[in-house]
């Protein structure tokens, strides 16, 4: 019964290191202060003056927004509409692959 158990931990420990969820999404870059209520082109420059006043960027698909892992890789896209490809771990952060205008 030990043996059993101990496979069974091993099998549910490597698929939770292993669970990332990769694809493509498009959606805003934002800041984390208004991501959840305002995520649009209408939102480009107040995104930008709250990142250079020390906000987050995060990026905003669908309502929901999550955290960037290398924020460099956004700060020429900040307050426009992109199409990533990347990576969200299992604690919600997006690891951006390639970034792309929309």
């Amino acid at each position: 019964m030990k043996k059993y158990l101990t496979v069974l931990l091993f099998i549910a420990n490597f698929s939770a290191v292993s669970a990332m969820d990769k694809g493509k999404w498009t959606g805003f870059i934002s800041d984390d202060k208004c991501a959840k209520k305002v995520y649009s082109k209408d939102h480009a420059e107040c995104a930008k003056s709250c990142v250079k006043g020390g906000a987050k960027p995060v990026f905003v698909v669908n309502e929901k927004s999550y955290t960037i892992s290398d924020p460099k890789k956004v700060e020429n896209f900040i307050g426009n509409e992109v199409t990533i490809t990347g990576e969200i771990d299992k604690s919600g952060v997006l690891v951006i692959e390639t970034i792309e205008m929309k």
